[in-house]
Parts: structure tokens; sequence; C-alpha cells
């Protein structure tokens, strides 16, 4: 039932940010906005939805499941970086956490960069 639960939260997640994807925005210059948007609207939900399984303990653990790795995952991957970058600093891993937000973003680009260079064109 979890693993339903989480492949349901997906599809809905993965078919957002599709649609936002769709949403005719002129961009005045290169920045992504549409992705940053859906970035930042990611982290703004698993926040909330952190917070609110933390003050409720009887939210049935499934729902959560749902809505933090099915939803927001599909949605982004993006808003459980920040989750997991903010619990290691808000537990005295400041420096873990700035490693892994360093090494997450250039290792990331590296590989892309990388593949493209090899041969792999992305997008």
């Amino acid at each position: 039932m979890n693993i339903l639960a989480v492949g349901i939260g997906g599809f809905v997640g993965a078919v957002l940010r599709y649609l936002i994807g769709l949403v005719p925005i002129k961009e005045a210059t290169v920045f992504p906005i549409k992705t940053f948007i859906i970035n930042i609207v990611g982290c703004i939900a698993i926040g909330i939805i952190t917070v609110l399984a933390s003050k409720n303990p009887n939210i049935n653990p499934r729902w959560i499941l749902f809505l933090k790795v099915g939803i927001c995952g599909g949605f982004t991957t993006f808003s459980t970086f920040a989750l997991e970058t903010t619990d290691l600093m808000q537990n005295g891993h400041a420096g873990i956490a700035f490693l892994y937000a360093v090494m997450s973003v250039f290792v990331g680009v590296a590989v892309i960069f990388g593949t493209e260079m090899a041969g792999f064109k992305i997008g």
C-alpha cells in the first residue's frame, strides 16, 4: 500500500509539473522561471506538510508518504533536497549540510555537462 501511495502521488506531482510547464509565460530572460517557481512551490509544500505532520501524530503515515515522497517527489526533487539540507542544519550538521548542498549542485551540473560533452546531448 505504501508503494501505491507513493506511485499515485508521484503521478499527481509529475502531471502538475508538466501542466505548469505548459503555462504560457513570456520569459524576458533566459532565467528558467517556470522551473524556479516549481522548485520553490515544492519547497513550500514539503515544508508545510512536514510541519503539519510533526504537529499531528494522528495523521496516517501513508498520507505523508503520498504527499511528501509522492506528490512533492514527482513535482520536484529539489524540495526533498532542501528539506534534507535544512534537517542537517537543524540537527547540528551545518558542515555536512553545506557540503551536501554544494556537492549536489556542482556534481549534478558536472554530470550533465560531462554527458553532453561525451555526446549524450540531454534536453
